[in-house]
C-alpha cells in the first residue's frame, strides 16, 4: 500500500493526465464535446451535457483510493504496482459497465485503469 505522500503525489499525477485528456477531448471536438468538465480543490466534475449523467472524481486519502460516482454506482480504484496505476478489478462478465469518459478497459485482464 502506498503510504500517503505517494498516494497524494500518484493520484495528482492520474487526476491530471485525466484533466489534460478531458481538456483535449473538448478542444479536439470545439467545445461539442458533449460535456463539461469541472476541477474544484481537486474534485472533478465531469457533466453530460443532455443531462443524462455526471460523474464525480475524488482522491480519498484515508483510504488510498480514487474514487468514480457515476449515477447510482461507485467506483473505488486502487494502486497498482504491477500496471503503475490506479485500476479496478473486475469480473470479466461486468466490465463492459465502466466508466469510459474516464477510464480505459483493458482487453487482457479484467480491469478498468485511471488514465
Amino acid at each position: 500500500m502506498l503510504d500517503e505522500a505517494q498516494f497524494r503525489r500518484e493520484s495528482d499525477r492520474a487526476l491530471e493526465a485525466l484533466k489534460q485528456a478531458l481538456i483535449a477531448a473538448e478542444d479536439a471536438a470545439d467545445g461539442s464535446g458533449g460535456f463539461e468538465f469541472e476541477d474544484n480543490n481537486g474534485v472533478m466534475n465531469i457533466i453530460f451535457e443532455d443531462g443524462s449523467s455526471k460523474f464525480v472524481v475524488t482522491p480519498n486519502t484515508p483510504v488510498r483510493q480514487v474514487w468514480i460516482s457515476a449515477q447510482a454506482t461507485s467506483f473505488k480504484l486502487e494502486w497498482s504496482d504491477a500496471q503503475s496505476a490506479f485500476v479496478l478489478r473486475r469480473p470479466a462478465s461486468r466490465s463492459s459497465r465502466s466508466p469510459s469518459a474516464c477510464c480505459a478497459s483493458t482487453s487482457t485482464t479484467p480491469s478498468i485503469t485511471l488514465i
